[in-house]
Order: C-alpha cells, then sequence, then structure tokens
C-alpha cells in the first residue's frame, strides 16, 4: 500500500508521522503549486469549492507519483465537504486513475470509533505501537503550531521579516525529518530562540482576528498568504482555529487540552444560535470573542460560493456594529488576484490606523 493524502496547511507533516508509524508507504502530494491549481480546476466542476479543487490536483500528482491509495476525511451536515471524498473519487475514475479511497468519517467526539479507523489502516501494528504513533504524531503537531504561533507574534514586529520566515520554513522542515521526541522537541527549542533573537522596531502593532472557513484559514495558498503579509504591514494576525484544537474540539471531545469550543458558539448569541454548517456558527462566536478581546479589526475568509460563511457573513454586519470592531470579508477561487486582495488589505489597515489616532469616528 502506497498512501497518500491532501494538504491542508503544515498538516502534512503530523499525518505523514502516523501513517509511517502505521507501517505504511506514503507518499505526500507535492507542496501546492500553480500546477497543482491547474490540475485540480481542469477536472473539477466550476461550481465546486476551491479546496475540492486543490484536493483533485493534490491526489493527481500523489498518483501520478506512485500512491495507490487515498485516505480522505468524511463530514456531515449542512456543508459540500461531506460530499468531497466520493466526488473526488468519481472524477478521479473517470480520469483512468486505478486505487483504493479510505474514508475516515469523523465520529463526532467518539475517539475510540476514530482510532478503530486509523488502525484498521496499519499494517500489523500492535495496539501499543499504534497508541505510541498518535502520541508522536499529536506531538508533533503541536510543535508545529509552536513555531506557527511564534511566527505570528514575531513576523509583525521583527525588521528582518524575511529571516524569520526562513527560520520558520527550515524549522518545519526539521520537525517533519525527525524521527523521535527528543528530536522535534531539539529543533523546536532552536527554531523559537532563533527567531526570538531577530531585531524588533518599535511602531504600533494592530490585532486582526483571522475568522471563517478552516481550510481557507489553514491552507495559505488558498488564501494567498494574506496573514504573512498583514504581517508585513505591521499587522499581527491571530487565527481563530487551529489544527489541533479542531483535533481535540471535534475527535477528542476536548479530553487533550482546555477547549474553548462551547465558548465561542456560545458568544455567538443573540446572533446565531444553530448550526448552519461547517463553521458558521463558530465565525460569528469568534468575531465576537475578538471584539471582547480588544482587537483592532477582523478579517473573514473562505471559498467563493461556501454557504455557511455566507450565512455568517450576513450576521457579522450586526455584529460589527453592536460589540463596535470593523470586519471585512475576502472570498478567494482560482480568478482571484493578489493585486485586488493586497489592495483591499491594505485599505483595511490603513481605515483601523486612522480610526485609532481618531482621523475618523467610525468605519
Amino acid at each position: 500500500m502506497k498512501i497518500t493524502f491532501p494538504h491542508m496547511g503544515n498538516m502534512h507533516i503530523a499525518i505523514k508521522a502516523l501513517l509511517e508509524g502505521l507501517k505504511l508507504e506514503v507518499i505526500p502530494p507535492p507542496p501546492i503549486s500553480q500546477k497543482t491549481f491547474e490540475l485540480g480546476i481542469k477536472n473539477s466542476p466550476e461550481f465546486a469549492c476551491m479546496p475540492l479543487k486543490i484536493n483533485v490536483g493534490n491526489f493527481i500528482e500523489a498518483l501520478e507519483n506512485g500512491a495507490d491509495t487515498i485516505v480522505m476525511a468524511g463530514g456531515w451536515g449542512p456543508c459540500r465537504f461531506g460530499y468531497y471524498a466520493q466526488i473526488e473519487k468519481e472524477i478521479l475514475n473517470d480520469l483512468g486513475y486505478d486505487f483504493d479511497m479510505v474514508i475516515l468519517e469523523a465520529p463526532d467526539s467518539k475517539i475510540q470509533e476514530l482510532l478503530k479507523q486509523l488502525k484498521a489502516i496499519g499494517q500489523n501494528v500492535t495496539f501499543w505501537e499504534f497508541l505510541k504513533t498518535v502520541k508522536y504524531a499529536w506531538h508533533k503537531l503541536n510543535s508545529v503550531e509552536e513555531l506557527e504561533k511564534k511566527l505570528e507574534h514575531i513576523l509583525p514586529r521583527t525588521i528582518e521579516k524575511n529571516k524569520a520566515e526562513q527560520i520558520y520554513e527550515q524549522g518545519l522542515k526539521k520537525i517533519d525529518k525527525a524521527r523521535d521526541k527528543n528530536e522535534v522537541d531539539w529543533h523546536t527549542k532552536q527554531s523559537l530562540a532563533e527567531m526570538d533573537k531577530l531585531p524588533r522596531h518599535q511602531e504600533k502593532i494592530l490585532k486582526i482576528g483571522l475568522i471563517g472557513e478552516i481550510y481557507t484559514i489553514l491552507e495559505p495558498s488558498a488564501n494567498y498568504k494574506i496573514a504573512n503579509y498583514m504581517a508585513g504591514l505591521n499587522a499581527e494576525v491571530t487565527r481563530s482555529v487551529y489544527t489541533s484544537e479542531w483535533v481535540n474540539d471535534h475527535l477528542l471531545g476536548g479530553l487533550v487540552k482546555p477547549s474553548n469550543h462551547q465558548k465561542i458558539l456560545k458568544s455567538s448569541k443573540p446572533y446565531l444560535n444553530y448550526s448552519v454548517g461547517g463553521h458558521g456558527r463558530e465565525t460569528v462566536g469568534n468575531a465576537v470573542d475578538f471584539a471582547r478581546k480588544s482587537f483592532d479589526g477582523i478579517v473573514q475568509i473562505g471559498p467563493l460560493t461556501c454557504m455557511p460563511e455566507i450565512v455568517a457573513q450576513s450576521v457579522l454586519g450586526v455584529v460589527s456594529r453592536e460589540e463596535n470592531i470593523p470586519c471585512m470579508t475576502l472570498y478567494f477561487d482560482e480568478h482571484s488576484g493578489t493585486a485586488g486582495i493586497y489592495t483591499r488589505l491594505e485599505a483595511f489597515i490603513d481605515m483601523l490606523r486612522r480610526k485609532e489616532t481618531g482621523q475618523i469616528a467610525t468605519i
């Protein structure tokens, strides 16, 4: 079995460690590139949202590199993600690819069901080997997120932004190649220390909350790396969701580390008090939470035509007014252009700075 999976941010580092621990030959898809986009766009329905198109591009590239099995997550509720695996399988079959697809249906906090699904993929893996592998993959995931959060903090503050990104990228590669927990910890510690040593400026830093659909938030290629771009404008971007938090909240029932998911859902009231699919309700709740933490502004992002985010957007105007926080929405597809996106971000951040200095009364 030569197994592959879709890219989503840096999650591939932990997934690769997990699958290799299950004694599988892993063929990760190449990093998302223009070729990935082109393959996905060419072979997917035009009306499909961008994450599906990127997934299709991932799978085609991995299958061309020798993969014969795809592992993909399933889903439920009023969001098209629940149909991704089936649609992607049909597309790839029509293109003539011969492969097996393993769909891991999210068990909604029933951790024993998820573990059972994962162990079934393994090749003669004992129960204790399996638990050790899961624990190691979880450790890698959290180490990666330590670097992500450090970059979010350092990048807008340092005068050597390119150097900060280089240290971050090198740190990720070292964690990916690490073969045991001690090695992971060493590279993580070294990378964090290197970023802390970078010289800083004394200019005012804006605090921006990034909310919206999870794939678009976590995968930089799907959002045109807007977090790094805003950091270049001396704005610190804090994501509303991190991979480990989502896994902990939705798959592990909040058992591994403290969860604020219920707090976020509570914060969405009275603006939106029921699920609209995807992360729509969480988008509203996180907007309220960021406002009450005195963030300067909020940017909502998602793939074009994403129904849950469209519903959330319809509520965010009220949230913006009632909670007194500016909010801007950006949707992405293959027709988005960096020039237009970056111009809107520059205008938004300039507006926030003028508001802060009292040059404008309201937004």
